[in-house]
């Protein structure tokens, strides 16, 4: 995939595009939508497809303070974008200069002069330019000034309940990993640096690789059944994320335990897949206790993993 950073002399075989704008945050469903229009689209003239995405997010940028539960980094995005089957990802640099293009500027400048977009995809609830002033339907005029076409996607919805990446990341911090999988269209992970630890797991007998969560990341305290990905191989695992109230009530770290598994991780980048939930942390009268509640989490872990359900 051919990833370009910003819209001024971008090669000429990322011009002339399909495009779909968006933060795609998760690229849960309703994105996948999006996604899925662009390639359709861009099959039938014969063009190439891809997403045209903001880093920061606007909201990043606007509440700097304020930090976002990210649901996929950039790279694991441009990978889902890959795996959809764009072409190219144009990343755009959301600075102050990008926040004061008025909506028009901003199709003139970016669209149709730095991009030369035969075709946009959005969402109906897509907002752009200065103050937001610009809406799908203007959009859609300012194709028909500029010579591209626009197709605005209504809401992907599932039960009445409409596809978004608040409604995801609120079942995440809510420890529901199996609903945000259902909305996702595949299990929600994280991506880590694996880094050293008080020892106290191996000390119970569960040695656990400790990975440091992306700030803002609000995931549920607890234990989960998970799947680790490491160096094109993957291991069952169990997974907590809590602040140890058994011992020290120190700050959050995401522990995971893999199962029959043999070797030193420290140092390395893993990914954790979560698939499925399996109570809320609490706090035992004693390590013997913790150690027995321990094996019963593990026994149910592995009942999960195997069968795929809860």
């Amino acid at each position: 995939m051919l990833v370009v950073q910003g819209y001024k002399d971008v090669p000429a075989n990322a011009r002339g595009a399909v495009l779909t704008i968006g933060n795609f945050d998760g690229v849960h469903r309703g994105h996948q939508a999006l996604l899925h229009k662009a390639v359709e689209i861009a099959q039938e003239i014969g063009a190439p497809a891809g997403a045209l995405i903001f880093e920061p997010y606007p909201r990043e940028f606007f509440e700097p303070k304020e930090p976002i539960f990210r649901l996929t980094t950039l790279p694991a995005k441009i990978a889902l974008f890959n795996r959809i089957g764009l072409d190219l990802t144009v990343v755009l640099n959301f600075d102050q200069a990008m926040a004061d293009l008025s909506a028009d500027d901003f199709v003139k400048q970016v669209l149709v002069e730095g991009l030369g977009v035969r075709h946009v995809i959005v969402g109906h609830n897509f907002f752009f330019g200065c103050r937001r002033i610009g809406t799908p339907e203007t959009l859609r005029a300012a194709g028909e000034r500029y010579g591209f076409g626009v197709t605005i996607i209504s809401p992907v919805a599932e039960h009445g309940e409409v596809f978004s990446s608040s409604n995801i990341r609120l079942r995440i911090t809510q420890g529901d990993v199996k609903g945000a999988a259902r909305r996702l269209g595949r299990n929600w992970s994280v991506i880590g640096q694996v880094v050293g630890g008080a020892k106290r797991g191996t000390g119970l007998g569960f040695p656990t690789a400790n990975i440091p969560l992306a700030k803002g990341n609000t995931l549920g305290h607890g234990i989960y059944a998970v799947r680790v990905h490491f160096e094109g191989a993957h291991y069952d695992g169990a997974a907590y994320l809590g602040t140890r109230p058994t011992y020290d009530n120190g700050k959050p770290v995401l522990e995971v335990f893999l199962l029959n598994f043999d070797g030193d991780l420290y140092g390395h980048t893993i990914e954790v897949e979560f698939v499925d939930f399996i109570r809320p942390d609490r706090k035992f009268d004693s390590s013997e206790e913790l150690v027995s509640q321990m094996q019963e989490d593990i026994a149910r872990v592995q009942a999960i993993l195997a069968t795929g359900s809860a």
